[in-house]
């Protein structure tokens, strides 16, 4: 069976393809996956980097898709042939975050899905939407579910809310899909007036160049006539959080999801405060949060915008591609099976 393994120390050039022995027959409760498609998040180029340790050997990535082609006893919510998507957080199932979840993180505390075939407990999955390819499924464990959660689990975006996106990468464009499905209004930032088109013709109603207009979140401001937005999806961190802030209405919330601007650094604190602002940090979601977003999806028939396919023998460059920021949408790994 093929796979990817991080060699020591972790870098891009440390993923070696291996063979692994075949992982038998599911047991009591458990599954097979044949895996179809991963997908590539800054989670897991942390990790292929080093910037999140992992153990060396680790098999990277934390979504994974693919076909059930054998049940072990006592599983019944699964058959033979059933499209299967992976949870981010395994033991996660609902309410408040397990605080061992973090250490069994598929690809990082764990073994992930850049793998061919894996067996495993029933509650690693749930079912992919209907009408998806695997690859389309695989976008939806990290970005999909946490776009999800920022605007309809830890908020409750409704028609005739604004909605700031930041950049143009996975959970940004879901973000921008699922706010628009609810009757959202969106305003969009990106560095480049190529991607903005394509934000724009994904139902973007405002456009943002933050290169050109550095000061966006009183732009943000202004095209609200004031009032501020209701919701940002905060990808970028420390350097773009007053802004995010700035942009934001009295009372209203910043979803702080990224950190590619950095993992610390000053926070205007007073506007925070003057603002009443509820700026929550989010790392995914749960397994019963996955369910309803897939039966959010199912009812309204969103598909991700996927980017570009690499086969799993080129995750490396699959990364490089990601590091330079040439994508929009995801980036997903065919994986043979």
């Amino acid at each position: 069976m093929a796979a990817i393994k991080i060699g020591a120390p972790a870098s891009l050039d440390s993923l070696e393809l291996v063979s692994l022995d075949d992982p038998g027959a599911p047991g009591p409760g458990e599954v097979r996956v044949a895996l179809k498609a991963s997908s590539l998040n800054f989670h897991d180029y942390a990790v292929v980097t080093g910037m999140i340790p992992a153990a060396a050997g680790r098999i990277p990535m934390s979504d994974g898709a693919g076909e059930v082609v054998a049940i072990g006893d006592g599983v019944t919510e699964y058959a033979v042939g059933d499209a299967v998507v992976s949870t981010f957080f395994p033991d996660w199932h609902d309410g408040q975050t397990p605080a061992t979840a973090f250490t069994r993180v598929p690809g990082d505390g764990i073994d992930g899905y850049a793998r061919e075939a894996i067996v495993a407990p029933t509650n690693w999955f749930t079912h992919a939407p209907k009408g998806y390819s695997h690859a389309e499924a695989a976008t939806l464990t990290c970005a999909g579910l946490t776009a999800w959660r920022a605007l309809f689990v830890d908020n409750a975006i409704k028609p005739g809310d604004t909605v700031l996106v930041q950049g143009s990468g996975g959970v940004s464009v879901f973000a921008l899909q699922f706010a628009k499905a609810a009757g959202a209004n969106v305003i969009a930032t990106s560095s480049s007036d190529e991607k903005l088109e394509r934000l724009r013709e994904l139902g973007a109603d405002h456009l943002i160049n933050y290169k050109e207009i550095l000061a966006w979140g009183a732009e943000a401001l202004k095209i609200t006539g004031g009032a501020g937005v209701d919701c940002v999806v905060e990808i970028g961190g420390a350097g773009t959080l007053d802004q995010s802030m700035m942009a934001t209405r009295v009372g209203g919330h910043v979803a702080m999801i990224g950190v590619l601007t950095g993992f610390a650094g000053p926070v205007q604190t007073g506007l925070l405060m003057a603002k009443n602002l509820r700026v929550q940090g989010l790392t995914v979601g749960s397994c019963t949060q996955q369910r309803d977003m897939i039966a959010g999806i199912d009812a309204n028939g969103i598909k991700p915008v996927i980017s570009d396919h690499f086969e799993l023998a080129r995750l490396a460059d699959a990364f490089r591609h990601q590091e330079a920021n040439r994508h929009f949408g995801k980036i997903v790994v065919d994986i043979a099976g």
